[in-house]
C-alpha cells in the first residue's frame, strides 16, 4: 500500500516560514532603525524645544502650539470647568511638527545618508580601478605572450619548418625548439 503525501508534507510549516522571515538581514536592520529612530526623536524634540522655539519666541511666543486662528468664533480654549467653544485652527502645532520633521530629515541626510553615499561611491571607484588594473595586467600578459610567439616564429625563419621535421623537432640549440639569443 503506497502512502500519499499530505499537504502538510509538501509545504513548510508556518513556524519555519516565520523563522526564515525573522532571520533575513533586512528585518533586523529595520528593527534597529526603528529603535534608533525612537531614540533620535528625543534628540530632535530637544533641539526644537531648546533652540528653535526660543528663536521663534524672540518674534512671538516661545511655545509654537500657542499660534492658532479662530475659524468660527468666539474661540475659547477648554478649561477644567468649561468645554472649548468655536473652531480653532492650531497651525502652530503643525509648524512645530514640520520643523521637527525638517530637522530630523536634515540630520539624517547630512549625518547618515550623504556620508554613506560618498563612502559607497568611493568604494565603487576603488573597485572599478582595481578591475581596470586587473584587465590591464591581463592584456599586458597576453601582449607579452604574443611577442614571445612572434620572436620564436621569426627565429625559426623559412627553413625552421623543414629543419625541425628533418632533425626530429630539434634545431641544434639543445633541443629546446628555439635558438638562444
Amino acid at each position: 500500500m503506497s502512502e500519499k503525501n499530505t499537504p502538510s508534507q509538501d509545504r513548510p510549516s508556518v513556524l519555519d516560514g516565520f523563522k526564515t522571515f525573522l532571520m533575513r538581514g533586512n528585518v533586523i536592520d529595520l528593527a534597529v532603525a526603528v529603535v534608533i529612530g525612537a531614540a533620535f526623536t528625543n534628540v530632535v524634540n530637544s533641539v526644537v524645544n531648546g533652540v528653535i522655539n526660543p528663536l521663534v519666541g524672540a518674534f512671538g511666543t516661545q511655545d509654537l502650539d500657542g499660534y492658532s486662528s479662530c475659524l468660527k468664533g468666539p474661540c475659547v480654549a477648554a478649561t477644567d470647568s468649561a468645554p472649548a467653544t468655536g473652531i480653532m485652527i492650531m497651525w502652530g502645532s503643525v509648524l512645530s511638527a514640520a520643523l521637527s520633521f525638517l530637522i530630523t530629515a536634515a540630520v539624517v541626510y547630512f549625518l547618515m545618508v550623504l556620508p554613506m553615499a560618498r563612502y559607497l561611491a568611493a568604494r565603487a571607484a576603488r573597485t572599478a580601478q582595481k578591475e581596470a588594473v586587473t584587465e590591464t595586467l591581463e592584456v599586458t600578459e597576453l601582449e607579452v605572450l604574443k611577442e614571445i610567439r612572434d620572436v620564436m616564429v621569426s627565429q625559426r625563419g623559412p627553413s625552421g619548418a623543414a629543419g625541425s621535421a628533418a632533425s626530429g623537432g630539434r634545431n641544434g640549440s639543445g633541443g629546446t625548439g628555439y635558438a638562444a639569443p
